[in-house]
């Protein structure tokens, strides 16, 4: 983390990041620490790392950005023929960082990963913009182009396919969610002793909730 002055004009040593005050569901947690992720002014609060290690061993990370999220994992959408797909084919595992540079707080997420049930995906998709799903159409996510004119070439056939009709969701793009075994909270302190409290949970046993030292 940087040893520059923050931009948070609250209270950088704040002390609601105790055991005595955390809930026993990190998810509520995460829902205030998003909330006021998003009530700061952050342009893009639902932007996360997402890691994943590919079938040779090497490892792979990227910006994906949160769909929604609840008691069962953190949802997000892709190309099931990317990288990261083809990783998450493999090993199904992944971790995710939330970091909220304005109030000083990381949050990481390490969990199993499966697809969302089609119904799902094809909701979420029949939300999206008409060029967001002509583009998904159109995009062989990850592989080779020879220039930009061949993608442009793929979005037009694609275009010319869909002119009269809908765009329905290609099959190889889709929803998954990131099942959380371990979820840490990071809130940054002055004397860069912060505060990590991590909750691990032995399914399908309750969370406990551990302190780590920074």
């Amino acid at each position: 983390m940087s040893d520059q002055p923050s931009v948070w004009q609250g209270d950088l040593d704040r002390d609601d990041l105790v055991e005595a005050h955390a809930p026993a569901d990190p998810f509520a947690l995460f829902a205030d620490w998003y909330g006021a992720a998003a009530a700061c002014g952050l342009r893009e609060p639902t932007a996360m790392t997402l890691a994943t290690v590919d079938p040779d061993g090497t490892p792979s990370a990227r910006i994906v950005l949160l769909k929604g999220f609840d008691a069962h994992g953190f949802r997000f959408y892709t190309n099931y023929e990317s990288r990261k797909g083809a990783a998450l084919a493999a090993n199904p595992r992944a971790a995710l960082v939330f970091w909220w540079e304005p109030i000083e707080r990381q949050v990481r997420v390490t969990g199993r990963v499966a697809r969302l049930d089609t119904a799902t995906s094809d909701a979420y998709f029949a939300r999206r913009s008409r060029g967001s799903r002509l583009g998904a159409h159109a995009s062989p996510q990850s592989r080779r182009l020879a220039d930009r004119a061949e993608l442009e070439q793929r979005l037009a056939d694609a275009e010319a396919r869909f002119a009269d009709r809908e765009v329905p969701r290609p099959a190889h793009w889709g929803g998954y969610v990131v099942m959380p075994e371990a979820i840490e909270f990071w809130q940054a302190r002055r004397s860069r002793l912060h505060d990590r409290l991590r909750y691990v949970r032995d399914e399908p046993g309750p969370w406990r909730i551990e302190r780590l030292s920074p």
